[in-house]
């Protein structure tokens, strides 16, 4: 694209960004030969849109936004996807006597001629961002199969047992250059795809590939079966596990790393009917950690956070099912808390992000060196703030409780349903009711529901009373009573129960791939321990008898506090239904 120089140029000609802070970012990308444009947009300096425009001004090219903008097939495949990707470049629009195209590299001339002689006809090029570019990839991907592997995937009878392979076969097999290929692609699809998981799945006759976005998994494709052995091997390789071991679970991880982006992948993988299953989660290196503020959070259940997290010792606990952000939100509070007076420690597994000025260290089972452990050790290095990853066992939990109970502020997950669900669980674990609520101050629970794309959100009507069969506590007063004090007319509306109820779904576009659906956001309940809650656990009440006085006390419940964000358009009713299971 442009060099440093052109980059601090354009940012000092259109006052962009002080000169102090750009001093401070230039220095900062010295140190750690990263991108300067990258940094300051991450670092929330600039926006995308706005450097980029500010860059078209500076080298008098037309700026493009190519947000929303479907592309007819014939005009984007006139350069191919390789090429496309290679020099960042989509052609978006076509006469019978120009090309339209947009790249972040207006001046590289060799493209612009390759498409001069190609059509015969003038180039005519504008400056578009990164993301619009990579965003608009997507738009050559209508079969993954059909595009990438039908020219090298060949399809021989079947092996009937993997396991007999032996070791120095199966290195032949990874070390194959269509294999090779075929493991790079369905990684850079992932991550261009934003999915959060890969999944390869052996079954009788073929090979699976699924990928997770945004919290659900979707088919993309199968593969011959004669395809598995070297595939997997490739893995294996990458993540330096053993080739010829099939019979147990092995762990391990790799690192893709292109000008694009910096991913972390762990590899889990698993024995199976069929062969060996294959999980790989994508971990975005580059990513920047989520204020608290972002992730989803009404004010007063904010404000309740925050004043948790300013308490000088005690334990707050965030629970929920694997994948439902409880790390991302550990995160966020750490983040609140990073401070130069305070010395923060956490045990982790595995370690998701990288936080300057805070101490992390990784669970290794294979040393013994567990959470437990790790906790115990901690305790001897003077912190004021321990995040302990998860809660899994009794020694954990107590060497937790008890570095609260000392003076520490600890934070750690744990894998309940549901905010009062937390209490009983650690009671199971042997856990005394008088240590468990001198401690916790509190319990929130949280799942992730898609948001709507704001792109293509449109409104529709349905009838109140409808809606009320499948969703019980939509019009509970808890509810009215919040919609009610942030002044909107939707209490009204829902006191009534019997008129026509505005909701919001996705219509589908090119932004959000035709899911009418976005990203992710939390949805989230919480449980302050105050002293009628203390008494019923002190009593060994049942999570029913705890969840009527959360209630009581004013509770959101996750459903509720879902509901809320339906009826404003962050996400849809459904959405809702399918995260929590509310019924009747």
């Amino acid at each position: 694209m442009f060099s440093q120089d052109e980059l601090i140029q354009i940012i000092k000609n259109n006052n962009l960004v002080s000169e102090s802070k750009l001093e401070q970012v230039i220095a900062k990308v010295a140190q750690d030969n990263s991108s300067l444009e990258r940094s300051l947009i991450e670092d929330g300096l600039t926006s995308e849109d706005t450097l980029y425009k500010a860059a078209a001004q500076y080298f008098k090219i037309p700026f493009i936004s190519l947000k929303g903008k479907l592309i007819l097939k014939s005009v984007i495949d006139i350069v191919p996807e390789a090429l496309a990707h290679t020099y960042q470049i989509i052609v978006y629009d076509m006469d019978d006597k120009a090309l339209q195209v947009a790249t972040t590299d207006p001046f590289n001339i060799e493209i612009v001629e390759f498409l001069r002689k190609k059509t015969n006809l003038q180039v005519e090029v504008s400056l578009a961002t990164a993301s619009d570019i990579a965003a608009t990839m997507r738009q050559y991907r209508h079969s993954l199969e059909e595009t990438e592997f039908k020219d090298f995937v060949s399809k021989p009878e079947a092996i009937d047992d993997l396991a007999l392979i032996e070791g120095d076969k199966l290195k032949v097999m990874a070390s194959d250059v269509s294999v090779i290929k075929l493991v790079d692609t369905i990684l850079e699809y992932a991550i261009l795809e934003g999915a959060s998981d890969i999944h390869i799945e052996p079954e009788e006759k073929r090979l699976g590939i699924r990928y997770r976005v945004d919290g659900l998994l979707r088919n993309v494709m199968g593969l011959p079966k004669s395809i598995q052995a070297g595939m997997i091997s490739r893995i294996k390789i990458l993540a330096n596990l053993k080739l010829d071991e099939h019979r147990v679970p092995q762990d391990g991880r790799f690192r893709v790393e292109t000008p694009r982006y910096k991913m972390s992948v762990r590899v889990s993988i698993i024995p199976v009917l069929h062969g060996e299953k294959i999980t790989l989660r994508l971990l975005n290196e580059a990513s920047s950690l989520l204020e608290l503020e972002e992730l989803g959070f009404f004010k007063h259940s904010l404000d309740l956070l925050h004043r948790h997290l300013k308490r000088s010792y005690g334990l707050i606990l965030v629970t929920g099912p694997t994948g439902s952000g409880k790390t991302t939100t550990l995160y966020g509070m750490l983040n609140s808390l990073n401070t130069p007076g305070v010395n923060i420690m956490t045990i982790e597994d595995p370690i998701e992000y990288k936080m300057v000025h805070v101490n992390q260290s990784q669970v290794n089972a294979k040393l013994n060196y567990t959470f437990a452990t790790g906790l115990r050790s901690f305790l001897r290095q003077d912190p004021n703030i321990i995040m302990v990853g998860e809660i899994r066992d009794t020694e954990t939990a107590e060497i937790a409780i008890n570095a609260a109970l000392t003076g520490h502020v600890v934070l750690s997950t744990l894998h309940t349903n549901n905010a009062v669900g937390a209490m009983p669980r650690l009671l199971d674990m042997g856990i005394q009711p008088f240590l468990a609520t001198s401690t916790i101050g509190l319990i929130m629970a949280q799942r992730l529901v898609r948001k709507l794309c704001s792109h293509c959100i449109t409104g529709y009507s349905v009838d109140l009373s409808d809606a009320l069969k499948d969703m019980p506590t939509l019009c509970s007063e808890r509810v009215i009573n919040f919609l009610s004090a942030d002044g909107s007319n939707l209490a009204d509306i829902l006191s009534v129960k019997t008129s026509v109820l505005t909701l919001w779904r996705g219509s589908g576009c090119v932004e959000c791939g035709n899911t009418g659906y976005s990203g992710r956001t939390g949805i989230y309940e919480f449980l302050e321990v105050k002293e009628n809650i203390a008494n019923l656990v002190l009593a060994r009440a049942s999570s029913a008898e705890l969840a009527s006085a959360a209630i009581q006390n004013g509770m959101l419940t996750m459903a509720e506090d879902g509901y809320i964000k339906a009826l404003r358009g962050v996400t849809t009713l459904e959405e809702v239904l399918r995260t929590t299971q509310e019924h009747v």
